[in-house]
């Protein structure tokens, strides 16, 4: 009989990739996607610990998810649970001590190797602990194949980090940078293409440090790679995230202008306008170097659009601090942004630093904010009365609807046939929102 599987995803867009490669693995063992976890054989939770109360939010669900295993058994039937990413990398031990109904935990470099911890567990009842950063890359052992990605994908290029920012967990939980060869890249790009997908986003945690093998023998960049990547036939978008300031150089920077299928849309965290914030986050960046970087990019190319992120109430954060990162906010401007207060991870030297009053935090986060709000909605509304190329990836809400993104990353809905899903058209933007668009498809203007 079919067995199913359930995962549920947390956190960053390599986690959703990751989720796609572990149903890859197990499907060849007979694992078809349920819709719920009360229809699984297989649950797995891939967490992430960046958000604040990581941990707990998972313990939470692993409640609700052991109600559903005792129920299984008691019918004679049996349910594994799994929990993979970023939480299970820092916290196994204590997964395996609070919920030893857990089958499996694994972090993020080991997931490759699922197929055999699912034949460990059954074997051993289960309690199957991985959390090791294996000498040999993931990524050669992952399925070539895989479930259509759909009209857009994303093709994890690079992981890890060596930055160590004192508040980031990352190098401590996907280990060092490691960048895939090009020709593997190249390869997963033609094979997302030939399966519908028209648009593919590279990920990785410091992406723009990427440095793997090239195909004509030497180190690629990540303009190199991008350059490659952009003559795959019938690939008419590229995009990447995320990205360091200090990695932003003169290639990737001539790639932005040179480019065509390259879109007008980068996200680059500062996290911080103050440089006494910046040294003590080890962000290796003053705020006049994200400056000088954005008009080098704004050089390249006139019309693109930034997004970054903001971190607020850092530890020894003072007012005059915060007032640096409106002023830097105010001066560059950008068409959205993610922005948090911070909290303590665990292990990270930051969270042993005196830390700023919850209200204060508050009240800056509200601020900060409202300020980037006001320019989301500013950029929206300047798309009002133009036209631009919208890639449509699905149904919207209302019949005879269909949704998609601008060049600038902003859902933008019209009135079509869903025959209209996987192509790019031209429409007469209308409408603005907070965080979409609305128009009319333009009649001069055929889909492509």
């Amino acid at each position: 009989m079919q067995k199913r599987l359930f995962i549920k995803t947390y956190g960053c867009q390599m986690n959703v990739y990751d989720s796609a490669r572990m149903a890859d693995l197990v499907a060849p063992l007979g694992y078809a996607p349920s819709d719920t976890p009360a229809g699984a054989d297989l649950v797995i939770l891939n967490t992430c610990h960046i958000r604040e109360k990581a941990a707990e939010k998972v313990f939470s669900e692993l409640g609700g998810i052991r109600r559903l295993k005792e129920a299984k058994a008691k019918r004679g039937e049996r349910m594994l649970i799994a929990v993979a990413g970023c939480v299970a990398q820092a916290e196994g031990d204590e997964i395996v001590r609070r919920a030893p109904f857990v089958d499996m935990v694994f972090g993020p470099q080991a997931y490759h190797r699922l197929p055999e911890l699912l034949a460990r567990a059954a074997r051993e009842g289960g309690g199957v602990l991985d959390t090791s950063f294996p000498a040999e890359p993931k990524f050669d052992h992952l399925p070539a194949g895989g479930t259509a990605p759909g009209v857009t994908a994303f093709l994890s290029v690079q992981e890890g980090c060596d930055k160590f920012c004192t508040f980031c967990v990352v190098p401590y939980t996907r280990g060092a940078e490691f960048s895939r060869p090009a020709a593997q890249v190249i390869a997963e790009g033609e094979r997302l293409v030939a399966g519908g997908a028209r648009e593919i986003t590279l990920l990785g945690q410091n992406i723009n440090a990427y440095h793997g093998a090239g195909t004509d023998g030497r180190e690629w960049g990540l303009a190199d790679l991008l350059r490659a990547l952009a003559r795959i036939p019938r690939l008419d978008r590229l995009r990447y995230t995320t990205s360091h300031p200090r990695d932003m150089d003169e290639p990737l920077i001539a790639a932005h202008r040179d480019i065509e299928q390259l879109m007008p849309f980068l996200h680059l965290p500062v996290q911080s306008g103050s440089d006494r914030v910046l040294a003590a986050m080890n962000r290796r960046h003053r705020a006049d170097d994200y400056r000088r970087t954005v008009e080098r990019l704004r050089r390249a190319r006139a019309d693109l659009a930034l997004s970054s992120d903001f971190i607020v109430g850092f530890p020894g954060e003072s007012e005059l601090d915060f007032r640096a990162t409106l002023d830097l906010v105010s001066e560059i401007g950008f068409a959205q942004a993610f922005s948090f207060k911070y909290s303590a991870r665990p292990g990270t030297p930051a969270a042993a630093e005196q830390q700023v009053p919850e209200a204060a935090k508050g009240a800056r986060l509200a601020e900060l904010q409202a300020l980037l709000q006001r320019q989301q909605r500013a950029f929206n509304a300047a798309a009002v009365g133009t036209t631009m190329p919208v890639l449509f990836e699905r149904p919207g809400r209302h019949d005879g609807q269909v949704v998609g993104r601008s060049p600038y990353l902003q859902a933008v809905h019209a009135d079509a046939a869903p025959a209209l899903i996987g192509q790019i058209a031209n429409v007469r933007i209308a409408a603005a929102g907070a965080n979409s668009l609305a128009g009319a498809l333009n009649e001069a203007g055929a889909a492509a």
